[in-house]
């Protein structure tokens, strides 16, 4: 019968790629023409599957050395840097030392003192950042730290071997000292908000694509891998690994086994990818009723599944901070305080101050708009304890709010049932209203 030639969980060649790569030992170097060599495999297969491979973070091209096996970047400590990130926050280069580039560095130290007074904040695992000094820049890879060399200079070959002995990357940029810490400091701050929101690649590793179908499987193929997984559903990928299609237990109801599930399938389904927050994933499993979404790369080829369940349960448990550090909301509504009225219902007080004013010398609408989401947003928190997700938000703009204005921002539960809460809120000064808003939240129910 056609469509049997394989067996739906056969691997491709390039899929065993895949699986050889993740195999390797940290630190391999992975040549193009050896890896073709010692698989059997074209050359031109091989770079195909080192270039998703590297897409995946499994590995990573470096400049003099090649392809690299990685180990894939961790999101546990957010506050620390790679000195290859390093590299690219300053648009840099290197002098030396570039198998040091995956070390993370803990801190760094600005080279503005005498070289005496430099050295007690000098240790393993930091970052000095200096001129055009090459006693501090050797002192410093002696002590176990990484060199960043401003200004555009370089330095001496006597240092680099030493470097390159060490393992200690010394890099260069054309920045002066002061631009180079403020752009570092400001990565840093960045990398922790971004790292502090949970994603789908915190929840998925990549697998050996187990669970999956082919364009050309049959429905005797899909009963076969049903009644091994346990599981109703899976994705459908063609010949390149790219997701075609969904296949349910639905789907196949009264087909012959030998139907091919390419009539069948629906197509076009929803995906995610590794970078997609697990709450907007949450939503639209939610929304849309899906049990399942595939997990794809930029090409839409498949690195693995994740369930509503496993979402949901994530969104349940994940420590939740308190805030994600320097973003815009989190400044805006930094000097909002929340207080209770003698019925014991929700408003915030704040000032205006002048970092919300806008072009008119007023605070802006869009400060306004964005506090009064944040105030129902905690409202809602505060009446269903769980996650949710805005869908619409009407406002109305009645006054303008000179700077230094005293605020309340008083969010009132119009209507709440299990799946949406419909909330009113409004911005008061000196006791008249100066905006309002209408909004409707979906909230994430686990059941």
């Amino acid at each position: 019968m056609p469509g049997n030639d394989n067996h739906p969980n056969e691997l491709t060649k390039h899929e065993q790629l895949l699986q050889y790569i993740r195999e390797l030992p940290i630190g391999t170097k992975v040549p193009v023409r050896q890896m073709a060599k010692d698989r059997g495999v074209s050359e031109g297969t091989a770079y195909r599957a080192l270039k998703e491979a590297e897409q995946l973070g499994l590995v990573s091209t470096k400049e003099r050395i090649g392809t690299v096996r990685v180990d894939k970047k961790r999101r546990s400590h957010p506050e620390q840097l790679t000195f290859a990130e390093v590299l690219e926050i300053v648009q840099g280069s290197m002098l030396g030392g570039e198998e040091g580039l995956e070390k993370s560095l803990h801190k760094f130290v600005i080279g503005a003192m005498e070289l005496g007074e430099m050295m007690a904040y000098i240790d393993a695992g930091s970052l000095l950042i200096v001129g055009n000094r090459e006693n501090a820049h050797r002192i410093a890879l002696e002590q176990g730290a990484g060199v960043l060399v401003t200004g555009g200079f370089g330095t001496s070959e006597e240092v680099r071997t030493l470097a390159n002995e060490r393992r200690l990357p010394i890099l260069t940029c054309r920045h002066d000292t002061f631009t180079v810490a403020s752009m570092i400091n400001r990565a840093m701050y960045d990398q922790l908000i971004k790292r502090k929101i949970m994603i789908i690649a915190d929840l998925l590793e990549p697998t050996s694509r187990n669970g999956v179908l082919k364009q050309s499987s049959e429905v005797a193929d899909f009963l076969k891998l049903s009644a091994e997984t346990g599981s109703s559903r899976f994705p459908v990928t063609d010949e390149w690994n790219r997701v075609v299609g969904m296949i349910t237990s639905k789907d196949v109801i009264g087909s012959p086994p030998g139907q091919a599930l390419d009539k069948l399938m629906t197509r076009r389904p929803m995906t995610v990818t590794l970078n997609t927050p697990v709450a907007s994933a949450a939503h639209r499993m939610v929304s849309e009723g899906i049990e399942l979404l595939p997990v794809v790369d930029r090409q839409r080829k498949l690195v693995g599944t994740i369930s509503r369940g496993e979402v949901i349960r994530a969104m349940q448990f994940a420590n939740r901070p308190a805030h994600l550090g320097e973003t815009f909301d989190a400044l805006m509504w930094g000097g909002f305080t929340e207080q209770r009225d003698s019925e014991s219902r929700l408003y915030f007080t704040g000032l205006a101050t002048p970092q919300m004013s806008g072009p008119l010398g007023t605070i802006s609408e869009g400060v306004l708009t964005s506090l009064m989401q944040q105030a129902a947003s905690r409202a809602v928190e505060d009446l269903r304890k769980r996650e949710h997700v805005l869908d619409n938000m009407t406002t109305y703009f009645l006054r303008t709010v000179p700077v230094d204005a005293s605020i309340s921002i008083v969010p009132h539960i119009i209507e709440a049932s299990r799946r949406y809460v419909k909330v009113e809120v409004q911005a008061v000064q000196d006791g008249d209203v100066v905006a309002k808003a209408m909004l409707t939240a979906q909230t994430i129910d686990p059941a």
